[in-house]
């Protein structure tokens, strides 16, 4: 199922992966079903940020709990963590072996952002890609 992002959300991303360079931001992708109402930028605690990435878990707690709570978007929709958002600041828009390496196969979204590129994946046991996730599309 393509996962819906709309242009200004998309707009946030980028901006996010430029202010960030040359280090990975990374954060949330919020929504229901398979369209993003919002991003919530997290700090990369990373103790190598210019090639890993890992959100900041308090930012991760509080979504988790918000949407246990069941928080709502702005027109009082369930909001969820539908999956997460990281930058590759000079490698393709495409998840890494690292990256792999670090998801869960829980089926949540995967965007990658590089230069004016993302790229949508799902994280699922026997994926396409290293093994852990699945190319999706984009709308």
């Amino acid at each position: 199922m393509a996962l819906k992002i709309s242009r200004e959300l998309r707009a946030i991303l980028f901006s996010e992966a430029a202010a960030a360079y040359p280090q990975e931001c990374c954060g949330l992708l919020l929504g229901q079903r398979n369209v993003v109402t919002r991003v919530q930028f997290a700090k990369n605690v990373s103790p190598t940020p210019h090639t890993h990435f890992e959100i900041d878990p308090a930012v991760l707690i509080t979504a988790e709990k918000a949407a246990r709570a069941g928080a709502k978007d702005s027109e009082g929709k369930d909001t969820v963590i539908l999956g997460y958002y990281h930058s590759h600041p000079t490698c393709p828009a495409t998840p890494s072996a690292t990256d792999a390496a670090m998801a869960v196969a829980d089926g949540r979204y995967w965007v990658v952002i590089s230069g004016e590129d993302l790229g949508v994946f799902r994280s699922v046991d026997d994926g396409a890609l290293w093994g852990r996730f699945d190319t999706e599309l984009l709308s």
